[in-house]
């Protein structure tokens, strides 16, 4: 039996303001990258948008207070940058820092620690006009928001992630066109992940300027394994894991980009990665799956892909790239057709040790959940494939505890079912169900009750 959670093990959920707040014009509130991406015929499944969303936005009070009857001690939402600067420059928009202002107040009344995110995708549409992340600018531009947003907000946030998921912003929005802004750049998506890692970095310097408590991140990681033992298969899984893993890891970490990578970044890389390695206060993981990998077209990919033939792979790697993502084997799979693999969340803990020892600050884990095919009878909402998936994952960080990580906290995805990105509403990743297309009614699922419970047991002498 892995070691029990301690009494003191820190639990959230995590929420990002595009997926929940709707209200897109609301509060001088200018056009964001997700605006403009759902505009595209076809770019969104269900044709839907966040224009809308969980209108969080008017009903934060009730979502705080469906936080509170949960009894977690901490919410990771994040704030949007169009409502702080509409063009991404320029003075703040009073109305937008008002909004968090209260939004920050209501967390604190609760007994319910803020965790800010800055950037959680929704660019200003401005300066994606003048190259987006692919410019120097936007990392420029993104540390005087954070000065903004810190200078009326640092006195009561616990914790600041400045970027979530570099590695999904650069991978599905530059390099293969799936996210906004729909870049299809391959490997010259590179430039966008620096720029992604500087405006960390320069975001961090801010932060400190303004005496905040405590700065981590969220970076999205993924056990890496090769699909076969021969040597085109094993490279191409060592490739997957430096860009996936190491090249958003090591930067912050440890001041440098693995295998010579920053040779071919833009700017004076060697200054910018003393920026970007600006100490930090904790590590964020969000984990929801194992990878598999291989060379495009060799034997062992051929097998992999025949031996779990009617699962699909979410993320379809242009040709010309040297490497293929195939599905991964499970006894059980999402609504969404990610693996359930909860070792591979052990797994990831333990080599982020191994890698960094003592250059790995404590560890969070800043998002970790599924979807379900939810069953809704008589006003209730049965979800057990979501409690069986936070029971081993529960497990899975104990087993790393185990093991000698220091993980501190835990947050599931999401708190409320959300707009998900390029699925629309089509995929429910809540604690909560939402009537999105109603009069957006917040109802707790059986999941809900269940991690009440948990949270008790955990907290309760025994």
């Amino acid at each position: 039996m892995p070691t029990p959670l301690p009494r003191d093990f820190l639990f959230g959920t995590s929420t990002a303001s595009y997926q929940i707040e709707g209200g897109v014009t609301a509060g001088g509130r200018g056009r964001s990258i997700w605006d403009d991406f759902c505009d595209r015929p076809g770019a969104i499944a269900d044709g839907s948008s966040g224009a809308v969303a969980c209108d969080s936005y008017h009903r934060w009070d009730e979502d705080v207070e469906l936080l509170h009857g949960l009894g977690v001690d901490a919410y990771r939402f994040s704030i949007a940058w169009p409502r702080i600067q509409p063009d991404g420059a320029g003075p703040a928009n009073a109305a937008g820092l008002d909004f968090y202002d209260r939004a920050v107040d209501s967390l604190c009344e609760a007994g319910i620690a803020p965790f800010a995110t800055l950037y959680h995708w929704d660019l200003p549409a401005a300066l994606q006009a003048k190259g987006g992340w692919m410019a120097r600018e936007t990392a420029e531009r993104f540390g005087d928001y954070a000065a903004f947003v810190a200078d009326r907000l640092a006195d009561r946030v616990a914790m600041w992630h400045p970027v979530n998921e570099p590695v999904v912003a650069t991978l599905f929005g530059h390099a293969i066109g799936l996210h906004a802004p729909g870049e299809s750049r391959g490997f010259e998506a590179l430039a966008a992940a620096h720029h992604l890692l500087l405006g960390h970095g320069l975001a961090t310097l801010a932060l400190r300027a303004e005496g905040v408590a405590a700065i981590g991140t969220a970076n999205n990681h993924t056990p890496v394994h090769a699909v076969s033992d021969a040597d085109e298969d094993v490279t191409a899984a060592t490739l997957y894991d430096t860009i996936h893993n190491r090249a958003f890891a090591e930067p912050i970490l440890l001041g440098a980009y693995p295998d010579g990578m920053g040779d071919g970044m833009p700017g004076p890389v060697a200054e910018d990665l003393t920026v970007i390695s600006s100490p930090l206060d904790a590590y964020g993981v969000n984990y929801y799956n194992p990878t598999l990998v291989g060379m495009p077209g060799s034997p062992g990919t051929a097998a992999a892909r025949a031996a779990v033939p009617d699962q699909q792979v979410q993320l379809a790697v242009p040709e010309g790239i040297p490497f293929d993502l195939v599905p991964v084997p499970a006894r059980e799979y999402t609504a969404f057709g990610w693996p359930v693999a909860p070792e591979g969340l052990t797994e990831v803990l333990v080599q982020l040790r191994e890698r960094y020892g003592d250059t790995l600050p404590p560890v969070h884990i800043t998002e970790s959940g599924c979807s379900t095919h939810d069953v809704v009878e008589d006003g209730t909402v049965h979800d057990e494939a979501r409690i069986r998936y936070l029971d081993q994952h529960l497990d899975a960080v104990a087993d790393a505890l185990d093991a000698g990580v220091d993980v501190r906290g835990w947050f599931v995805w999401s708190l409320l079912d959300n707009f998900e990105w390029a699925e629309g509403y089509t995929q429910r990743f809540g604690l909560v169900r939402v009537d999105v297309e109603g009069d957006q009614q917040r109802v707790p699922k059986d999941s809900y009750a269940w991690l009440r419970e948990r949270i008790r047991e955990i907290r309760t002498p025994g």
